[in-house]
């Protein structure tokens, strides 16, 4: 039913940009909240960026704020995650999460309950 697919992923050398897409179906993408999330090699899962119904409200956390940028296409249903300045530790395979039926006032920290099925992105030192 919820169908999340992320691709623009790979292989990219230390400060290097990438541009990861996530196209929905399967739900009223206008009214979710979206966010992309990323698991390294024997790490937990960390949430990246998220984005309410219009990019007027995002968060990121500290690690990755100024490098990434989340935004959102509501006519293409497919929200985007803009990386700049790859570092090593950005190594991961990144997920798009997506948490339908969001709440203007709720959190976009958490409370995503699907998913798709990630895109590797491997920088090299």
């Amino acid at each position: 039913q919820v169908q999340l697919v992320e691709s623009g992923g790979g292989l990219v050398q230390a400060g290097d940009s990438l541009r990861l897409s996530c196209a929905a179906s399967g739900f009223n993408f206008n009214r979710a909240a979206m966010a992309w999330f990323r698991q390294a090699p024997g790490k937990e899962r960390e949430i990246v960026a998220g984005i309410g119904r219009s990019d007027g409200a995002t968060y990121y956390p500290d690690s990755v704020k100024g490098r990434f940028t989340i935004s959102r296409d509501n006519a293409k249903k497919t929200v985007y995650l803009q990386i700049n300045s790859l570092k090593p530790e950005d190594t991961a395979v990144y997920y798009c999460g997506a948490k339908p039926g969001f709440i203007l006032t709720a959190s976009l920290k958490d409370g995503y309950g699907y998913w798709g099925q990630g895109t590797q992105v491997t920088v090299s030192s």
